[in-house]
């Protein structure tokens, strides 16, 4: 059974680059998982963080396009009151921003395995709620699809 997987921003927006280095491995991640089926969760938030400046330059774009491929195949959850006490009590312990915050906290409540980001500056592996994979930790794109294309995954 393969892990519950939460991400971060950055890797979304490293998937929907075409031939990004560490995109390729993420991107392989939605590749190898069943049409329809969700690839990990994530917050809300990413909607706001990940599409508002490329909607902004060119809403058509195959990047908007792909980016939306990519968090339609997201179990998207709330940030709830809950939700932004625990955020609030890693902002403190780990000295994240909010958004940052957030998303750590939104993986935890949502009983995610792992979190994975490039960010090592906010999220280091030491952080003991959840594990932080960072994407050249996972498995080699060769052994998967090279990349997502907008038109690979399910509107």
């Amino acid at each position: 059974m393969s892990p519950k997987t939460a991400f971060d921003a950055d890797v979304l927006i490293y998937a929907a680059a075409k031939d990004h280095p560490l995109g390729i491995r993420v991107a392989a991640l939605f590749a190898d998982a069943a049409a329809g089926e969700a690839v990990g969760v994530g917050s809300v938030l990413l909607l706001t963080e990940v599409l508002a400046k490329p909607m902004r330059d060119d809403p058509e774009s195959g990047e908007c396009a792909a980016l939306v491929s990519l968090l339609s195949r997201l179990e998207l959850q709330p940030f709830d009151a809950p939700t932004a006490r625990v955020s609030l009590a890693f902002a403190v312990s780990y000295g994240l921003r909010a958004a940052d915050a957030a998303h750590l906290a939104t993986a935890v409540a949502a009983g995610a395995d792992r979190f994975l980001t490039n960010n090592r500056r906010d999220f280091p592996q030491s952080i003991a709620e959840i594990d932080i994979v960072y994407p050249e930790e996972l498995p080699s794109a060769e052994s998967s699809a090279s990349q997502v294309e907008p038109s690979d995954l399910p509107k």
